[in-house]
């Protein structure tokens, strides 16, 4: 089983992260989120019952194009197109060249784990190494 393990931050305290990151002060643990959504809302919109319908179809049908997942799905190629390159930016997506180079979308997890603070306390000690 993978599991790609996502967090729910502000931007102003996704930038401290990253910033502190940056100058050392900060190392990301083992488990730690590597995928940063600003809002739950967000989260929520790109993991609709919708979209999450279309991970599993990927991952069941293992299509060879977009093309092909278009069909299956019974979507428009370009409303696909791009959800599955948003998906792919936050890692729930991989999208690869494969023959005359189409894009092959693959799963690379099969769990999420969503990591929130509910108090904001662990948000604020980003930079201090959690």
């Amino acid at each position: 089983m993978r599991t790609l393990t996502i967090g729910i931050a502000d931007y102003d305290r996704m930038k401290a992260r990253t910033l502190a990151i940056a100058r050392g002060e900060h190392k990301p643990a083992r488990g730690e989120p590597k995928v940063w959504f600003t809002s739950l809302d967000s989260f929520a919109k790109l993991l609709s019952e919708h979209n999450r319908h279309l991970l599993e179809l990927i991952a069941r049908e293992r299509p060879r194009s977009l093309t092909e997942l278009a069909e299956m799905a019974g979507r428009s190629k370009s409303n696909l197109s791009r959800t599955l390159k948003t998906m792919s930016q936050y890692g729930l997506v991989e999208l690869r060249r494969g023959e005359r180079g189409t894009l092959v979308p693959s799963v690379p997890y099969d769990h999420v784990r969503l990591d929130v603070s509910l108090t904001g306390a662990a948000g604020e000690a980003v930079g201090a190494g959690r």
